[in-house]
Formats: C-alpha cells, structure tokens, sequence
C-alpha cells in the first residue's frame, strides 16, 4: 500500500468541512475576509485529524487481518467518542466568538461561524463519510495491507475494553 492512497481517503474529508464554512458564511452574511481564512486553516487541520484518526485506526485493523469493510466499520466504532468529544468542546469553545458583540466583533463572528458551522458539518457528516471513503479509496486502488504492527497499542486495549464493556451492558 502506498501512503497517498491513505492521504486521499483522509482529505477527502476536507471539501466538507470547508462546504460547511462557505456555508456558514453565506447563511450568516458575512464575508470570505482574513478572519474567516485563519477559521479555514484551523477547520481543515480539525477536520484532517479526524480523519486520521478513523483511517490510522482502520490501517491497524487490515495489518491484523481484517477486510476493508469491516476494518472501517471497526474504527469508526472505536474512534467516534473520542472524534465527538474533541469536536464538540472545540466547537462549543468557538461559540462566544459566534455571539460576540461589540468593538471587533465582526472578526470575531467571521471566525466563529466558519468555526462551528464548518467544523458541526464536518463532525455529523465525517463520522459516516471518512470510513466510506477509505473503504472506496481502498477498493479503487486494490490495495491490500499486510502484517507491520509490532505490540498492542495501549489506546487500543483501552478502547477494545471499554467496548466489551458496552456490549456487555
């Protein structure tokens, strides 16, 4: 397997993040200005380690073995709280920004919508996306992924544990 086939499945992610700003923007009638542009930098770089996330974890599971498809579906399980989690306390760290009001507060708005409108649309859409898109980037290219992983991964036994003990309840 080639890295670049594993960098398209994750920037594939990206164009939805930065739909969910433009649309933001428009929604909110504010302008594409610098402020918005650092929110841009900031929302793809939020939306990429996302991706990263779900796609590392689903390249773990195909070097144990698994299929494509159900290596996917095991990482986006896997990785969905810890993605909500971070999303969401970003996202909620970025509301003042949205409300704020006064001198400056145009930048402040700018910034905040393409935040937390970008980054709400990436996190509800990414979860069902980024696995989608490594699964068809996976299967367009043919590859495969073959043993490489030395050691259990102490996230990994972490999570596998708190799952069993979901399943269990």
């Amino acid at each position: 397997m080639a890295v670049s086939e594993v960098s398209i499945a994750i920037f594939m992610t990206v164009p939805i993040a930065v739909l969910g700003a433009f649309l933001g923007l428009l929604w909110t009638k504010l302008d594409l200005n610098m402020y918005a542009q650092i929110g841009l930098v900031m929302l793809v770089g939020l939306a990429a380690k996302n991706a990263i996330l779900i796609v590392e974890f689903a390249v773990l599971q195909m070097e144990r073995g698994q299929e494509v498809v159900e290596a996917a579906v095991t990482a986006a399980r896997m990785r969905l709280r810890p993605i909500l989690m971070t999303s969401f306390a970003f996202i909620l760290g970025c509301v003042p920004l949205v409300t704020a009001e006064g001198s400056g507060a145009l930048a402040r708005n700018s910034i905040g919508v393409v935040v937390v409108i970008g980054m709400s649309i990436a996190t509800a859409l990414g979860v069902f996306f980024i696995p989608c898109s490594f699964v068809f980037i996976m299967k367009l290219f043919r590859s495969k992924i073959t043993g490489g992983h030395h050691g259990p991964d102490p996230d990994e036994v972490t999570a596998y544990a708190l799952l069993e003990a979901q399943e269990k309840e």
